[in-house]
């Protein structure tokens, strides 16, 4: 038997949760219209009650012209009407909440959309106006001010686009992603207010944690230097400023008990490390495990660097197989190159859908197994692969902002299946959902799965059961086979991944809890699948 694990106090749930992430206009449609909605996740909460989810963390839901999947924000508290409603919202918070699910919301900082009414009033005050002290106008270079004011790069990986946009009127304005998301001065204290409200606004209605979008990006240095010219400190990424808004933030949030997981992409551990200090942010994605290729070593590392990295600050560690922006986990282990880079998208790469769906579940168990909390997007408890959309189709901003090198990732936002036997797979449309469902998505529905033993959903569901019997223990490795990863954290249970290319004896054991696949004839763990085991 394992040894009993140590009580958490109801404040700590997000230290080991698994986190459900829900992209809404690809989740459920209730009223039948193309989009998903505020209705169709309310309809399916039973679902995720049994999928054993601790929390839904709700990708942005606030009315906006969807320029870039609603992360151009025109009203940061008002439900955008394909959604539904605030009443709606503040339901769907409360009926989660009633499941033992709580709800996380996306807040997006660095930026905002060009029709929000901020925006609209610095085009209409004009130069040297208050209302563009907001934002990043500046005067334009060359003889008539007909050259950017700078040559930072687009955020979006492979765009070649500028990042400075001319008026009529010959300002610029800064916008680190598309023309239509303007970067807001975060030097402007109005700016660091009006946040402040925000958060206060979403935790008065219960949301118990955000989820903080592009948050290295906020602060820029007030010159707008060129960067080829002053690359350190960087001017716009992980800037020391930052550490003083977020120190701001957990004053707001420690008073609603609230969390935040903030979006971090930094190479540097130290400096990663630097934002989850006990007075700044709770959490922070972890994107190497994300990245990470399928190789025994490299993941070991991985997992190593993150749980050293969060030690000295005492934060737990987040894993993530998959985003809304990232190739979906089944077809990237499919491939030659099992790893995430956006630089590397490509149209018509080979996969090999067997071989992912089998390291996928090896790596559900793994992911699982790990101290820390968990997030889960939509449709990864499902099996389903990036689906590859008819150019025509396409609605990313990454793609057009690459003249078309780049795919998108609208491959891994198709509306989910969940009846077989229903129009479009039981999304819930009358009529053809706003991104095309491959012919073969109704073999991935939820009623096909549900039952069955053997299913991506099952073995989900099972695992994030039995997660709780790995305790709060450390990762302590065991001895094991090159290609082998085995490592416990309570007495007695062992979790082991067989990565090599020949099966693995399992060590001694009284119970397989759990296996990603079945044994091979001599009992020992095949390529490629993972195993829980009570001594």
């Amino acid at each position: 038997m394992g040894q009993p694990i140590p009580a958490r106090t109801d404040r700590d749930w997000w230290r080991s949760a698994v986190i459900y992430q829900v992209y809404i206009r690809s989740f459920a449609d209730g009223d039948g219209d193309g989009t998903g909605d505020l209705a169709g996740v309310r309809a399916k909460l039973p679902y995720l009650a049994e999928l054993g989810v601790h929390a839904l963390w709700f990708t942005p839901w606030y009315v906006s012209p969807l320029k870039d999947g609603g992360y151009d924000v025109a009203d940061y508290r008002a439900i955008d009407p394909a959604f539904g409603t605030l009443a709606e919202a503040e339901k769907l918070i409360a009926e989660a909440r009633e499941l033992g699910i709580r709800s996380i919301v996306d807040i997006v900082p660095n930026h905002v959309s060009d029709r929000h009414w901020w925006f609209r009033a610095a085009l209409a005050a004009g130069p040297g106006s208050p209302e563009r002290a907001l934002f990043h106008f500046r005067p334009g270079r060359g003889a008539h001010g007909e050259l950017p004011p700078n040559d930072w790069p687009s955020q979006f990986a492979g765009s070649t686009e500028p990042v400075w946009t001319r008026l009529a009127d010959g300002d610029w304005y800064l916008h680190l992603f598309t023309p239509e998301q303007p970067d807001l001065n975060w030097a402007h204290p109005a700016v660091r207010q009006e946040h402040e409200d925000i958060l206060r606004f979403w935790f008065e209605r219960g949301v118990a944690g955000v989820r903080i979008d592009s948050a290295a990006l906020l602060a820029k240095d007030p010159d707008l230097p060129d960067l080829a010219t002053h690359p350190e400190p960087h001017p716009f990424v992980d800037r020391d400023e930052l550490h003083d808004i977020y120190r701001s933030w957990r004053a707001v949030a420690d008073a609603y008990d609230g969390v935040f997981v903030g979006e971090v992409w930094l190479p540097d551990a130290e400096r990663f490390a630097r934002y989850l200090r006990p007075d700044e942010l709770h959490t922070a994605f972890n994107f190497s495990f994300l990245s990470c290729p399928w190789d025994a070593d490299r993941l070991r590392a991985a997992i190593d660097t993150t749980l050293a990295e969060h030690a000295p600050v005492g934060a737990p560690a987040t894993w993530v197989l998959c985003n809304h922006d990232v190739t979906r986990t089944v077809t990237r282990y499919g491939r030659a190159d099992t790893g995430f880079d956006f630089a590397a998208k490509a149209f018509g790469t080979p996969t090999d859908l067997a071989l992912g769906t089998r390291r996928a579940r090896a790596a559900a168990l793994l992911s699982l197994a790990l101290p820390g909390a968990v997030y889960l997007y939509q449709g990864e408890e499902l099996g389903l692969p990036e689906a590859e959309i008819p150019v025509d189709r396409i609605q990313d901003p990454m793609y057009f902002r690459s003249q078309g090198v780049d795919p998108g990732r609208d491959g891994c936002r198709v509306p989910l299946p969940w009846a077989a036997g229903m129009p479009y797979a039981g999304f819930g449309s009358r009529e053809e959902p706003w991104l095309p469902q491959p012919v073969d998505w109704a073999s991935y529905a939820v009623d096909r799965q549900q039952d069955d033993p053997d299913s991506m959903l099952t073995l989900y569901r099972r695992a994030i059961a039995a997660r709780p019997l790995f305790g709060d223990g450390p990762v302590t490795w065991l001895p094991a086979p090159e290609g082998v990863l085995a490592f416990t954290r309570a007495e007695g249970m062992t979790c082991m991944v067989n990565l090599a290319s020949a099966p693995a004896e399992l060590p001694e054991y009284s119970q397989l809890l759990l296996a990603s696949g079945p044994l091979d004839d001599k009992g020992r763990l095949p390529q490629d699948t993972a195993a829980w085991l009570r001594s």
